[in-house]
């Protein structure tokens, strides 16, 4: 069973723009969305995320993700901890910006990965996604924290809360299918 292609919405651009519209309304949302998890709270952007991607496919998945981090670069409190950690390009800048353009990348790898994929090739296309994440992520973040301290500050507080977002994603996309088929 097939996801939702990019390409089979070249005739209807405006359903195109509708769902990549959609996909950052719900990247903001997911960006906003606190859950109580251990050992630090986690939002649910990283699962938003792969789900996009997962669901879109790389090219509507990277519009979502460039309509999102666009809001955000004109000043929108898309982010999370936006208005109070700042917004617009200085929210970039900031410890958090890395990551940020870990999950575009994110977009690309899973959403490719994951296409034509079964139920174990999206399960891997996620966790590479979440790779793509933390690499561009951690490495943005070594100039704001000291190498010694940089897993136990970016990777280790979120890695935990990160699998069990790709357990529930796949979860949510094999229902997906199941209610489809």
């Amino acid at each position: 069973m097939q996801m939702i292609q990019g390409a089979s919405f070249a005739r209807n651009p405006a359903k195109a723009v509708g769902l990549a519209l959609a996909g950052a309304a719900l990247l903001t949302l997911s960006a906003k969305t606190q859950v109580p998890f251990w050992p630090v709270p986690m939002t649910l952007q990283t699962m938003a995320v792969l789900l996009i991607a997962t669901v879109l496919g790389p090219r509507l998945g990277m519009a979502a993700m460039v309509a999102y981090l666009g809001a955000g670069m004109a000043g929108l409190p898309v982010f999370a901890g936006s208005p109070e950690r700042g917004i617009g390009l200085a929210y970039l800048a900031g410890p958090t910006g890395g990551f940020l353009a870990g999950m575009a990348l994110a977009m690309l790898v899973t959403g490719v990965l994951a296409q034509q994929r079964g139920f174990a090739g999206r399960t891997i296309a996620m966790l590479a996604g979440v790779a793509a994440i933390y690499l561009p992520g951690l490495a943005w973040l070594s100039v704001y924290v000291p190498a010694d301290k940089l897993i136990a500050t970016g990777f280790a507080p979120f890695i935990l809360g990160d699998l069990f977002k790709v357990a529930v994603a796949t979860m949510l996309v094999q229902a997906g299918l199941r209610l489809r088929g």
